[in-house]
């Protein structure tokens, strides 16, 4: 492609950016098809205003983020959006590479719960162990695998790096082992507010269903699903 600085001029018909919506644009060239190009002054991002592949549409991620937090499936995603199926699970992964994981405040008061989850097969069991913020009932951490003490370890030892106050959970026996006694709560009632959250997960993505034929093929998809769900 050719440098932003070669051969341009302004160009002020109506067009606006796509990124940033300046319309302070100038023509940058054409592409290898005979496309006009166009360039930003304001945020200095390249563009065309017809795309011949959908995917490459400068709203195209921000779709894919809004349709998964509406609990659209993959095959739903790409047909609405009108791209293949490839497409779309490769840009997930993209978008889920870039969101990183919200910083855990310190002193906070945190439930912890697991859900049984299966991927590829259905004798294929595994845990999504996550942790929520009791305060802004936001989900600071997740992991998914298989149901170890290792599993959940991954989840605690976030928490414990934060020097929480108190930790709820349910009354498996595994969490006596991990957590110290001291900070550690499983009275009546403690984990409502992760139950429900685990009802609304359930709810937007039927991949976490127990009775479905909608599923999780590879624990990449569904970790970069969930990533984008819960932090995008």
């Amino acid at each position: 492609m050719d440098n932003i600085g070669a051969s341009c001029f302004r160009f002020g018909d109506g067009y606006k950016c796509p990124v940033c919506l300046s319309y302070d644009l100038v023509k940058n060239g054409k592409t290898a098809n005979g496309k006009q190009r166009y360039s930003c002054k304001h945020c200095h991002k390249r563009f065309i205003t017809h795309y011949t592949y959908n995917a490459y549409r400068a709203d195209t991620n921000r779709k894919i983020i809004q349709f998964t937090k509406e609990g659209l499936g993959i095959r739903s995603t790409a047909r609405v959006l009108a791209i293949s199926v490839t497409t779309l699970l490769k840009r997930i992964l993209l978008i889920a590479s870039n969101i990183k994981q919200p910083p855990i405040a310190k002193g906070k008061t945190y439930e912890v719960d697991e859900m049984r989850i299966f991927i590829g097969k259905k004798s294929r069991l595994r845990w999504l162990v996550y942790a929520l913020d009791r305060e802004s009932k936001e989900v600071v951490t997740f992991n998914i695998g298989r149901r170890t003490n290792h599993t959940l370890s991954v989840v605690l030892k976030s928490l414990f790096y934060s020097n929480p106050k108190i930790i709820y959970t349910d009354k498996l026996k595994n969490y006596g082992y991990l957590i110290r006694r001291k900070i550690h709560r499983t009275i009546f009632r403690c984990t409502n507010h992760i139950e429900r959250k685990n009802l609304t997960l359930r709810t937007h993505l039927k991949r976490l269903n127990r009775k479905t034929i909608c599923y999780s093929k590879i624990a990449t998809i569904l970790t970069a699903i969930i990533k984008i769900y819960l932090w995008g």
